[in-house]
């Protein structure tokens, strides 16, 4: 299971010295992606563009961000959800036409892309790179050549795409920001005194000095130039945003569309405890999203917490390694259990998903090897059982453990005592809403644009470079 990416931008109306900004909200939003990362920066019109495969510090020193000058900035973390993990597939995107130069940094999947590619190659389109974001880019040139505005390109372009996005475009003179009509990815905006920023969660406006203003809306297009800010509109279609940035992705610091992703981790933990209770010593929780879930768990349980790992900040999430032998490697120097915590307890552990399996498994082994005797997994999302379209890149059902097996098999096969799963119908109280305004469709199957062209992307993701 792969990775989403992090988009953040920023229009400066106060001589701000920007680069270093950008630096800081991208460094923020840092699990969302750590293949690779990059800042496109307009200086009265000309584009200096620095982008690289590594993590934001590894990519930008601060000799290099002192050289990136300009008024307008947009700066992406990548993991690879479609499109190979390569220096070429780094974005932001900027792409020379007729009228000038666009830059783009895109958050999400297009499930119609398949077909759009199709349609521009047999054009006479010829693309550089193997990612969906190279689509937009051309689409929008095309547009823009006989159109009135840029603006206006966006809102032609958004009529044609469909799936899950966040989009920041940066033109000569505007910055403009645009979320999916679902709402499928998260996009807020904020300010620094009179500059406008935009980001793919709150953590990344605080880490800028940027106060957060409110959610771009589904549909929304936000523009931002020297007269001022404005905004315009697709159709929105049915609310779904990603219940998985709440239980997984988000920062637990962030807060999207209103709703606080850590008290919402904190909940998903009660929730466990009443739906799977167990007589334990202690709860420990799998860094770093499976902590807020376990404190919850022990609060409702009366169970007593405990820190059970230790974490090496320096190794990268093994769930957004791009192959099966880094992911092996690599969660075997990310994770220490601490002997004194867990020897001799019955421990309840959460995590906050299984995936293949493996990963889990490798860590009940370490527990048990640390003298544990009895590990009860719980965890606080329900089986993955569908893969997604939309940026999260659930892979295929091959690949997930739970399409192959039931709750007790797979208890088995990763060596747990018991093993329970948050219950789907719980999601809407996990994020205090009413009403299903949120796409679970890697859980149910329920595609919120099953019928505007994922139909295709599905018959031939089995065949793609998809990762």
């Amino acid at each position: 299971m792969h990775e989403e990416c992090g988009v953040f931008g920023i229009f400066d109306r106060d001589g701000l010295d920007i680069a270093p900004l950008v630096y800081y909200g991208l460094f923020s939003l840092q699990h969302r992606g750590q293949e690779s990362c990059g800042i496109a920066i307009n200086n009265d019109g000309n584009i200096s563009l620095m982008k690289d495969m590594g993590l934001v510090s590894e990519v930008f020193s601060a000799e290099k961000l002192s050289s990136l000058e300009g008024s307008i900035a947009i700066g992406h973390v990548r993991y690879s959800t479609t499109g190979a993990s390569t220096k070429e597939n780094a974005q932001p995107l900027v792409t020379q036409y007729v009228k000038g130069t666009l830059s783009i940094a895109h958050n999400g999947n297009l499930t119609n892309c398949i077909s759009l590619k199709r349609k521009l190659e047999d054009e006479g389109a010829i693309f550089r790179t193997t990612v969906d974001s190279e689509v937009i880019a051309y689409m929008l040139a095309k547009s823009r050549s006989s159109s009135p505005s840029v603006e206006y390109s966006v809102k032609e372009v958004m009529n044609q795409i469909e799936g899950g996005y966040a989009l920041l475009v940066m033109s000569p003179r505007k910055l403009i920001a645009a979320r999916d009509p679902y709402g499928l990815k998260p996009l807020v905006m904020g300010k620094i005194g009179n500059s406008v920023v935009f980001a793919s969660e709150t953590c990344a406006l605080a880490a800028s000095g940027a106060e957060y203003v409110r959610d771009i809306k589904p549909g929304e297009i936000v523009i931002v130039d020297d007269e001022g800010i404005r905004e315009d509109f697709i159709e929105p279609r049915r609310f779904a945003k990603c219940i998985f940035e709440y239980i997984y992705f988000a920062r637990p610091d962030s807060v999207m569309d209103g709703i606080s992703v850590y008290e919402s981790r904190i909940r998903a933990g009660r929730l466990l405890a009443r739906q799977h209770p167990v007589d334990a010593d202690i709860v420990i929780g799998v860094p770093e999203s499976g902590i807020d879930a376990a404190l919850g768990y022990s609060l409702e349980s009366g169970i007593r917490y405990e820190k059970g790992f230790v974490k090496n900040n320096y190794v990268g999430r093994t769930f957004i390694k791009p192959s099966q032998q880094l992911r092996k490697q690599s969660v075997r120097i990310k994770l220490n259990p601490i002997d004194t915590a867990v020897k001799g307890k019955r421990v309840v552990m959460i995590d906050d998903s299984i995936v293949r399996g493996t990963t889990i498994a490798n860590i009940v082994k370490m527990l048990r090897h640390a003298g544990a005797t009895e590990v009860h997994v719980r965890i606080s999302s329900p089986p993955f059982t569908h893969p997604c379209y939309y940026g999260t890149d659930v892979p295929s059902c091959d690949a997930l453990i739970a399409c192959q097996h039931t709750v007790p098999e797979i208890c088995e096969i990763i060596g747990a005592d018991s093993l329970g799963y948050l219950e789907v119908g719980s999601l809407g109280e996990m994020i205090c809403e009413e009403g299903h305004k949120f796409c679970d469709a890697c859980f149910t199957g329920d595609y919120p644009n099953a019928d505007t062209g994922i139909d295709l992307m599905i018959e031939e993701a089995k065949g793609s470079d998809k990762e």
